[in-house]
């Protein structure tokens, strides 16, 4: 569903209900039907409500005793969501924020629509329809006073929980709450919007409501949760993609001490593989303890015969080798072709060629894998940190041939996602070992069975070619992507856009593609795709700028000033949006713009003081440009590498973005950019798994992760322009990548063009 369409179903079909409550408030409910089947994945989040709105769906709540419930519908990664979105609904109803009180809303894709967490759509989802809600309570609260009072509701106002009349009177909220939700809620689309100017609550840097209960231990999240006559499962799976239990010694393992029972899960039909988002429920070995070390422990003594299957046969080597191969040959398929680029190539006055890859990476939440479940009665009801509940509540139902009633799902806190919460398959073991075991079970994954049985963020594999002219014009680029696929299919986040930058900006381009059968699961990392390809396209890019003889930050403005003055005819009438923009992402309906992209370019160039720093030897600055996720992003690193060894130091960052024309929460805004900042550069450094023998070569200790010591200073600043606003979680990763190793460059001569980035390449001889 495009922004656009998105709009229009809340101007024609989205409705408010409202009720009272116990005590004399009023409870306001907003539906919007079509959300309730739009084709993103659906979420949940449960948590308790106050008394007096149990067993109530809503987004707004006010007490007669002027206390403010408002219900945040997104699961809480991490991400700032549940700070944010109730921002919304506050500023509209032109609410006290001091007298407000978040909540998590249950799951109900017809009261809420899309509930989930992934993609950055929160904010771009929601910005509209919860504006139009809190301004539908305001409106009713005036109306509820202008009829106390005996006036026009022209003579009426609102500030800080309160309405106020002309003449110097003033009733609270919670005074007027029971008078006001006994009346016919306003159509939403004729409901006024604040203006901007106006905000009190919006723009501000507010503090998730949840950091308090953070930082002091509360529990929170799914591995804090317990369930009165809880026991601990772990369970074992082929180290091998897709194998399965031959044989186990089973009952050894239940003559250890704290073990209750062992059993070996065969599940019937197809089991998911080898897309990781569908995974189901896979063959392995279920220990139950009364503690989850002793569970735990007894992983060391178990003995399993597997049998492994196909995939034991792919490796990474293997698969570069291949790569290789497959480079030579004629491509499986052309993604995108304008004009002749063969042809074009061969006329040019100079051309480049380049080889790029990037490795497998590991998702590495914080917290580990979990979840809790009790099966009682035919019904299953489990806790746990998803970024998608809905999908894995299906997901269960379906495993345990539950109608899908039957099935209760708790969101908790989720400690970090990255998009690996989105797969449900930590669900469905917790909800099968419970069924088993007959009694309420926690399954916690240890560090190992985590990075070694994830959906990995893809590898690939891409061979460039450019030409430029006499006058350093690029006028000709080509793209052999070797990739991944399953059966016929891209795999999971490893596919190519069509529009991927420089595509239309080059008179004559091709992007072909070939791909390698994979039996490994992958699935979407932080900015998918993004996150891959605007390593190697910005440092191609880069490298072509270079060759030119021109500035890399202004070669970037040059290119895109040329779809500007000859933009590419509109899609034929009833076409879709087109997967991704002008270097990926997720469409939403909002056309690329190349002057956005200009825009904080030119910003970055400003902030950075590009070209006007006097570097020391060793030291150097890189640009990239990335739009991905309907965020623009354009990112300068400075680096310095010690010659003796290599060694990489980033000694700032700075990040420009345009996501519209409003920051809802500045505080939340800075901190999601500089982690994706952060979160890049360490994927650069150090991050990869390698597969040996169909199985990640890698143990958890053995992944580098980024460490604080290597953290650099990242100044974060937005370029407001008048559109609606978009998310954050993503699109301020992707320019980092290739943004450092272009500086790597500068600094050193030396092109990175394979991750992670090996320093040994970067010594003085």
């Amino acid at each position: 569903m495009s922004i656009a369409q998105y709009d229009e179903t809340v101007s024609r079909r989205a409705f408010l209900s409202v009720s009272a409550v116990a005590g004399g408030g009023m409870l306001l409910s907003l539906t919007i039907p079509q959300l309730a089947d739009a084709s993103v994945p659906l979420g949940l989040t449960d948590v308790p409500r106050a008394d007096n709105t149990a067993d109530m769906n809503a987004y707004v709540n006010i007490s007669a005793d002027n206390k403010i419930v408002i219900t945040s519908k997104c699961p809480e990664i991490g991400q700032g969501i549940k700070t944010s979105l109730p921002m919304i609904i506050a500023e509209e109803l032109d609410a006290d924020w001091n007298t407000v009180h978040i909540v998590q809303a249950p799951l109900d894709g017809k009261l809420y629509g899309a509930q989930f967490a992934g993609g950055s759509f929160s904010t771009p989802l929601n910005w509209d329809p919860l504006r139009r809600a809190g301004a539908a309570a305001r409106a009713m609260l005036v109306t509820a006073a202008a009829k106390t009072w005996r006036v026009p509701e022209s003579e009426c106002t609102t500030s800080f929980g309160k309405v106020q009349h002309s003449a110097g009177k003033s009733l609270t909220y919670g005074q007027l709450a029971a008078k006001a939700a006994k009346l016919t809620p306003p159509d939403l689309k004729t409901v006024v919007l604040k203006d901007p100017k106006n905000y009190t609550i919006i723009g501000r840097s507010i503090s998730g409501v949840d950091n308090l209960k953070v930082v002091t231990g509360q529990p929170l999240f799914g591995i804090d949760v317990t369930v009165t006559g809880m026991r601990y499962a772990v369970f074992q799976k082929c180290p091998v993609f897709g194998g399965k239990v031959v044989s186990a010694n089973v009952d050894e393992i239940k003559a250890l001490p704290g073990i209750l029972n062992v059993f070996v899960i065969q599940p019937e039909g197809p089991t998911g593989l080898p897309d990781g988002m569908a995974m189901g429920m896979q063959s392995g070995v279920a220990i139950v303890g009364s503690s989850w070390w002793q569970a735990n422990k007894a992983l060391d003594s178990l003995k399993v015969v597997w049998d492994e299957g196909p995939v034991a046969s792919q490796s990474s080597a293997g698969f570069a080798a291949k790569a290789l191969e497959l480079s030579t040959k004629t491509p499986h398929r052309v993604i995108h072709k304008d004009g002749n680029a063969k042809a074009a190539l061969s006329g040019a006055a100079k051309t480049l060629e380049a080889a790029y890859s990037y490795p497998f990476v590991y998702h590495c939440a914080l917290e580990p894998h979990n979840s809790t479940a009790t099966f009682k009665d035919g019904k299953l009801e489990i806790w746990s940190p998803t970024q998608n509940p809905a999908a894995g509540k299906t997901l269960i139902a379906k495993t345990l041939g539950l109608a899908d009633d039957a099935v209760t799902v708790h969101m908790t806190r989720c400690g970090g996602g990255f998009g690996r919460r989105l797969g449900s398959d930590f669900m469905v073991e917790a909800a099968m070992i419970a069924k088993l075991q007959g009694e309420p079970v926690k399954l916690l994954w240890n560090r190992n069975q985590d990075i070694q049985h994830d959906f990995y963020r893809p590898g690939g594999f891409h061979y460039f070619k450019a030409g430029i002219d006499a006058q350093g014009e690029l006028v000709a680029f080509t793209d052999h992507y070797v990739g991944y696929e399953n059966n016929g299919k891209p795999s999971n986040s490893a596919d190519l856009s069509a529009t991927e930058f420089p595509a239309k900006y080059v008179k004559d381009l091709e992007f072909a593609t070939s791909t390698m059968q994979l039996g490994v699961p992958t699935g979407p990392m932080r900015a998918p795709g993004s996150n891959a390809h605007a390593f190697v396209f910005q440092s191609f890019i880069d490298e072509v700028a270079h060759a030119a003889g021109k500035d890399p930050l202004q070669y970037r403005i040059d290119l895109f000033e040329k779809e500007r003055a000859a933009p590419p005819p509109p899609p034929p009438p009833g076409a879709g949006p087109p997967r991704g923009g002008r270097g990926g992402g997720f469409p939403m309906g909002a056309p690329f713009s190349a002057k956005r992209a200009q825009g904080v370019l030119e910003m970055v160039r400003e902030k950075s003081g590009w070209g006007k720093r006097q570097l020391p030897k060793g030291t150097g600055m890189g640009v990239a440009f990335y739009y991905s996720h309907i965020g623009y992003f354009a990112e300068v690193v400075q680096a310095s590498v010690r010659p003796s060894d290599g060694n990489i130091k980033v000694d700032k960052v700075w990040v420009v973005g345009d996501v519209g024309s409003t920051i809802i929460n500045p505080f939340g805004a800075i901190n999601q950019c500089q982690g994706a900042a952060l979160d890049g550069i360490g994927q650069a450094l150090g991050l990869q798994v390698t597969i040996d023998r169909g199985r990640i070569a890698q143990t958890f200790p053995e992944y580098q992760l980024f460490r604080m010591f290597q953290a650099a200073p990242v100044q974060v600043d937005f370029k407001l322009t008048p559109n609606s606003p978009t998310g954050l979680g993503e699109p301020a990763l992707p320019p980092v990548i290739p943004a450092l190793c272009n500086a790597i460059f500068a600094a050193t001569g030396t092109r990175i063009r394979k991750l992670p980035i090996d320093t040994t390449l970067l010594k003085s001889t």
